[in-house]
């Protein structure tokens, strides 16, 4: 809960319209910003004008990213249009941000496969699907069992990333792991089952009515739970959550400095490995972009900025010189 009454409201507003407790906190966080810029101004007294003036201090001042201005002006809009059910107008002439974004980091295949076996075999699989179905980390805890289609090879993600649903490739090669996976889900839930303050896994109110007695299926349970039970905050409610997102940076920089590698590397790293890599090998940027869900394909160039630097790209004159001199040393 927050301090301001107003921002408590928009919280509630949006959480029984389905929004992720993440989303909820990020637009927060701008609405918060937009009124602290405007002396404390209550929003519904400010007007498309002020909005501009917030953006533009934004690019100008702080020098933020494109990005990260446009999920203020998300933000801004949701709390105008959504909220005060006041849509903003004559938005486009405030200044853009231009700072672009960084190329992203990415690891070699050969890297790639130096991490791989350095992390520890309890957290192979969820290593494993964040690489080899190109998840996001939220996107990756938040797995079902239902969600992984076993048949098809595929994984279903539900409410990505802009609430896109898309489906994604699962490497055959982590069926047997997921079948134990599975199995091992199964006898926590049986325990669970048997404690008699036991509510169920969380789901979606809309899902909880409409699929009543589906939070104690097997189906519905985390594919990554968490090793205990504990309380819903929301609902002071006994469930087992999903795994908790900060450890799997910890297992990925420890796995990696076990490897070797001194690249600086976070879950969204083997993301853009993911992508990268199925560039490399041929496959289509369209395809890429359905995998990763990307809304726009110029969200998915990037990685192809990325396959051109250095030998992907433009030779180096040096190595024509060596050439020339069949490899013989400088110096």
């Amino acid at each position: 809960m927050y301090k301001s009454p107003f921002l408590n409201k928009i919280s509630e507003f949006m959480m029984v319209r389905g929004y992720s407790k993440r989303t909820i906190k990020t637009y927060i966080t701008w609405i918060r910003a937009y009124i602290n810029f405007n002396d404390k101004t209550h929003p519904s007294q400010l007007s498309s004008d002020h909005v501009k003036q917030f953006l533009t201090h934004l690019a100008v001042k702080r020098n933020v990213s494109a990005s990260t201005q446009a999920l203020a002006l998300n933000s801004l809009a949701y709390l105008y249009n959504k909220f005060l059910d006041r849509p903003l107008d004559g938005m486009g002439d405030f200044r853009r941000a231009k700072r672009q974004a960084k190329l992203p980091i990415v690891l070699t295949q050969e890297e790639m496969s130096l991490f791989l076996q350095e992390v520890p075999q309890q957290y192979k699989l969820l290593i494993g699907m964040l690489y080899g179905s190109g998840l996001r980390r939220m996107e990756l805890v938040r797995l079902r069992v239902n969600d992984i289609d076993r048949s098809m090879k595929q994984v279903r993600v539900w409410n990505g990333k802009g609430f896109k649903h898309r489906f994604t490739t699962l490497a055959v090669e982590l069926l047997p792991a997921i079948e134990q996976q599975i199995m091992r889900i199964e006898l926590l839930l049986n325990d669970d089952l048997q404690h008699s303050a036991y509510a169920g896994v969380w789901m979606p109110n809309a899902l909880e009515r409409k699929y009543k007695g589906a939070n104690k299926t097997l189906a519905w349970q985390y594919l990554f739970p968490s090793v205990r039970l504990s309380i819903d905050p929301e609902t002071n409610k006994i469930r087992r959550h999903h795994l908790d997102e900060p450890m799997i940076n910890k297992v990925i920089k420890q796995a990696s400095k076990a490897a070797g590698i001194t690249k600086t590397i976070s879950s969204h790293t083997l993301r853009h490995s993911f992508a990268t890599h199925l560039l490399q090998n041929g496959v289509d940027i369209r395809t890429v972009q359905s995998q990763l869900g990307h809304a726009d394909v110029k969200t998915t160039e990037i990685y192809t900025h990325v396959l051109k630097q250095g030998a992907d790209g433009v030779k180096s004159p040096l190595s024509q010189i060596l050439q020339h001199h069949q490899g013989q040393p400088l110096a």
